[in-house]
């Protein structure tokens, strides 16, 4: 039987729901689309956010030939065979002659089919099976399109980085994944509803399995069906990492609260369902600078060391150097005036543009520009406002005082 999820997948951008900052009119994958320009690129984004369905959304719009891997299961072998099947109409795949002829031959390979190979997960794949990858993808023979819930300036090698654009999703808003609740078809109560949509977040593919897995137990939409239905083994974790930002929430949640018993067992529910120790140290890389901050400035010093640990040792002995990073951070004072002065500088640089910077802080290389005013009257260690005079005297640091500190 077809899961309910391929039932109801979008199969045009006109039936997609959520990503408009890419999807919608004149934005940068509509145009794509539209226009049926062929590029590689990468999806980065949570779980359940679309990116499978705009993959195939993409290669059914150039009518190409479509190739779906999973980097969790797949090898070279995989792809050695897609790139052989699409490379079988051209002299020699290792790139000699590869587009001989090309003038008196360009009608015939106009009208062949592209190949674009899906590759979910890319961050699952090692350097080695990129490096593998990279030249396929740099002469043209197939288009890669990756989907990846990691950072991929992280996990995917420069080389082949440089060779596709990024695309980033977001997480589905609790109305997005309201009209989704609507497409499956079943009758549902508010009550039901409000909570498969706190529960989502974000993730439409658990909302559809959940509303499938209570029908099919149940026959009937409850809410009381819905949880208990939750409770089935095989709903409480994917171990490929589908849920993860469930438990990674948890996990930064319960440290920023001071409370190293909950953020240990997280992190444990983590790495026993498989998790990469990577993701969780980069986690505690970003809190010890958006949490802790100027409470204790070394957290981020230990927090960076248990990364390079972690890169060093692996698993299972690095989980040791986690779990004093995880007690360790859990127990500094927190202090978010640093990460909260950053959003707003950020704020107002999206705000007002590019103001103008003062003439005396500008850099003044050359004659001409020491002649028409920059640098001068720049003093090292003045206390007069060095911003833009639009913003002039604005504040965005304001230190915790120590009793506001939380313990």
């Amino acid at each position: 039987m077809e899961p309910l999820a391929s039932k109801i997948r979008p199969q045009s951008l006109k039936d997609f729901i959520g990503q408009e900052h890419l999807v919608g009119k004149e934005k940068p994958l509509n145009v794509a689309i539209q226009k049926k320009h062929l590029f590689s690129f990468i999806l980065w984004g949570p779980p359940g956010c679309g990116k499978t369905t705009l993959a195939r959304i993409y290669a059914k719009s150039l009518n190409a030939e479509f190739y779906e891997l999973s980097a969790v299961s797949a090898g070279k072998e995989d792809i050695k065979q897609i790139i052989e099947e699409s490379a079988s109409s051209r002299k020699n795949i290792s790139g000699k002659d590869l587009w001989a002829s090309a003038n008196q031959n360009f009608g015939a390979k106009s009208r062949e089919k592209s190949k674009i190979l899906f590759l979910d997960e890319i961050h699952r794949f090692n350097k080695a099976q990129q490096d593998f990858l990279l030249p396929y993808v740099e002469r043209g023979i197939i288009t890669l399109v990756g989907a990846t819930t990691e950072n991929p300036s992280f996990e995917v090698i420069p080389a082949l980085l440089s060779r596709c654009r990024v695309f980033i999703l977001n997480p589905l808003s609790q109305e997005e994944i309201k009209k989704i609740i609507k497409r499956t078809g079943f009758k549902i109560d508010k009550q039901s509803q409000d909570w498969l949509i706190g529960m989502a977040n974000g993730d439409a593919r658990q909302v559809i399995a959940i509303i499938e897995n209570t029908f099919n137990l149940y026959g009937d939409i409850t809410l009381d069906n819905l949880k208990n239905s939750l409770q089935s083994k095989f709903l409480r974790y994917d171990k490929k990492g589908e849920e993860h930002y469930n438990l990674i929430s948890a996990f930064i949640k319960s440290m920023r609260a001071s409370q190293p018993d909950a953020a240990l067992y997280y992190m444990a529910r983590m790495l026993k369902a498989g998790e990469d120790p990577k993701f969780i140290a980069r986690r505690m890389i970003v809190f010890a600078s958006e949490d802790i901050g100027m409470a204790q400035p070394t957290a981020l010093v230990v927090a960076n060391d248990v990364f390079r640990a972690v890169e060093n040792i692996g698993l299972p002995e690095c989980g040791e150097n986690l779990a004093h990073g995880v007690v360790y951070l859990s127990l500094c004072k927190k202090d978010r005036s640093a990460y909260d002065a950053y959003l707003k500088a950020m704020e107002d640089a999206e705000k007002y543009g590019n103001l103008p910077t003062p003439l005396k802080i500008r850099n003044a290389p050359t004659k001409l520009m020491k002649e028409i005013g920059y640098g001068q009257g720049y003093e090292k260690y003045t206390k007069e406002d060095l911003l833009p005079d639009e913003i002039k005297n604005k504040k965005y640091y304001k230190p915790n005082k120590p009793e506001e500190k939380l313990k």
